[in-house]
């Protein structure tokens, strides 16, 4: 099962492998390391997943829309050396729990949803739970 939930939430046996899909672990001035985000809230930071730092200001401080940003992160996913990443991580979240982590307390305007759909676009069989 693919599983999505803040990395701010706690640990707990149902959440498998724990991946940070996030650019950075700071505060929102991108230097202070954010005293919530300690390196046993994940067990694999894969930095390659995370929207790009320019599409991220965009969105912030831009005024991009949602839906712009969706379009944007999904392309930024297909490209070829993030499709081999979010393949393996889909083909092994058949057989065991994963948890893909971000900063977003809500999943539904973050990329960590976006990523867990796009790997059940991958295979259709994948179970997913969106946190």
């Amino acid at each position: 099962m693919l599983l999505t939930k803040s990395i701010y939430l706690p640990r707990i046996k149902e959440d498998g492998l724990r991946i940070s899909i996030m650019s950075r672990h700071t505060l929102s001035d991108g230097v202070t390391p954010d005293p919530k985000i300690k390196r046993e809230n994940y067990d694999v930071w894969l930095k390659i997943l995370a929207p790009p730092t320019k599409l991220v200001g965009d969105y912030y401080k831009r005024s991009l829309s949602w839906e712009e940003y969706e379009r944007e992160y999904l392309r930024f996913l297909r490209h070829r050396s993030q499709r081999v990443v979010i393949l393996h991580i889909t083909n092994a979240a058949l057989s065991k729990d994963i948890t893909l982590l971000c900063v977003e307390e809500n999943p539904e305007k973050c990329h960590r949803r976006l990523l867990a759909e796009e790997c059940k676009r991958y295979n259709p069989d994948l179970a997913l739970r969106i946190g």
